[in-house]
């Protein structure tokens, strides 16, 4: 794959207005080196979610003023980063030193030559603890030549929040572990109860890394795939075909209101200011939830991802730090992903926000600390049982050819997906037929497919 076959791919998603942040900055939970003051600068390229935005609150009066390195963030929504830094490191124009990126990228980004590796230092750094990253993680991080390219801020799977008093109230219950059949059924009981009250909250905003993401789960656990393992499309199969149908009409009559623009950043608010009584998505939204702050705090259960015709159907992903290979200034780079990717980060962010904001998913003493436990008692054994039992290789019924779980991990899905999401989210709003959506998204596919047939 050529850089300017990166590039083309990802040119359909907008890119928003950048929010840069200027930090300055103080001490005291720095990782190896990280503790040796050299000053200087790092721009550092960052997605806009909550634990992300916590780092910012923090890194001036701990790793600036620790290593004398000040911090300028530019800070974007989802899709926005993805583009932006699939043109910054497919150039490799220098402009950001450090930028989060996710084992969708880490694969093609390394074997590119755009990652700088961390084998040499982060990784050998004996306060880093390299070997305490939860194997699941590491894994979806190391490059094919056996490198590790980027480091976890956190980890996460996908799982089903809901509200324990709602389903009380409702004489509800929600089995250990639910198929979508029994989720579907909760939620039209749930919205033609509570006025206002959405059944379930599901992401219909486009973008691969919006609603694709939830709504390829439910492919693979519903027997659809994007590709057979001859790279034939299937997006037209009875599968995918039971899957798009089963998503489309569920958020319809029982979903969030303005769904085809709703995320996970809107059905995270949605949840926690008691509109919804159900969400599937990342295990990374636990700790927002049971924040001190969160008026839902205390009456969210969680159950594990919702099934049909497989054992699991949760995702695999972590938000990771990576380093641009064209950046002037990798060792201090080094340093700020030895702090924000660190297991001292933990205790400082327990320390300022409490444990269950601790960005999770990344180490096992995160998942041993009695501290941990306490503070995330209410999610944290569902968090690390989802991650250890998310299958990228063999995510659903019948053998594929790319691995991937909530995407296909080569870097024409960026295109793919995000085309695709816009007709699926076309499909929710009424725009278009979910036959018509289907019909046009397998011509697509196909040709994708036939790029990689033998």
């Amino acid at each position: 794959m050529t850089r300017s076959h990166l590039a083309k791919a990802l040119t359909g998603v907008a890119v928003a207005a950048t929010a840069a942040l200027a930090l300055a900055g103080c001490s005291g939970a720095g990782a190896g080196s990280a503790g040796s003051k050299s000053g200087g600068t790092l721009n550092v390229l960052m997605v806009n979610n909550p634990q992300m935005i916590d780092l910012q609150k923090l890194t001036a009066d701990n790793f600036t003023k620790e290593t004398g390195i000040k911090v300028n963030y530019t800070v974007l929504p989802e899709d926005s980063l993805r583009a932006k830094a699939s043109q910054e490191f497919s150039s490799q124009a220098g402009q950001y030193d450090v930028a989060t990126i996710s084992n969708y990228e880490v694969p093609f980004y390394s074997k590119n030559g755009w990652l700088l590796s961390l084998d040499d230092n982060v990784a050998k750094s004996a306060d880093f603890q390299q070997s305490d990253i939860l194997k699941p993680i590491q894994d979806a991080l190391t490059g094919s030549d056996g490198k590790i390219y980027a480091e976890p801020f956190y980890g996460e799977s996908s799982m089903l929040y809901y509200r324990t008093d709602v389903f009380k109230q409702l004489g509800l219950t929600m089995p250990a572990n639910p198929t979508w059949d029994q989720v579907a059924q909760f939620a039209d009981k749930i919205k033609s109860s509570e006025s206002g009250m959405a059944g379930i909250c599901l992401r219909g905003q486009p973008g691969w890394g919006q609603m694709v993401a939830p709504l390829t789960t439910v492919v693979n656990t519903m027997g659809g795939t994007w590709f057979d393992d001859d790279w034939n499309a299937q997006v037209t199969g009875e599968g995918f075909t039971k899957a798009l149908n089963f998503y489309v009409d569920l958020v319809k009559k029982d979903g969030e209101n303005g769904a085809p623009q709703a995320g996970y950043t809107e059905c995270l608010n949605d949840m926690t200011q008691g509109k919804a009584a159900m969400w599937y998505d990342a295990t990374a939204a636990a700790g927002s939830l049971e924040a001190s702050d969160s008026p839902v705090a205390g009456k969210i259960g969680y159950a594990p991802a919702p099934v049909d015709k497989t054992q699991s159907s949760g995702w695999l992903y972590s938000w990771a730090w990576g380093i641009e290979k064209a950046s002037k200034n990798q060792a201090n780079a080094e340093k700020f992903i030895e702090w924000a990717s660190g297991p001292k980060y933990a205790e400082l962010v327990a320390k300022k926000f409490g444990w269950a904001e601790v960005p999770p998913g990344t180490r096992t003493s995160l998942y041993e600390n009695p501290d941990y436990q306490k503070g995330a008692a209410a999610f944290y054994k569902q968090v690390q049982s989802a991650i250890d039992s998310a299958k990228p290789n063999d995510p659903g019924t019948q053998k594929r050819p790319a691995p991937g779980i909530q995407f296909v991990a080569i870097p024409e899905f960026a295109n793919l997906g995000t085309d695709a999401s816009q007709q699926f989210s076309d499909a929710i709003a009424g725009k278009t037929s979910v036959d018509a959506a289907l019909k046009s998204v397998q011509a697509e596919a196909q040709k994708v497919g036939d790029k990689y047939k033998k």
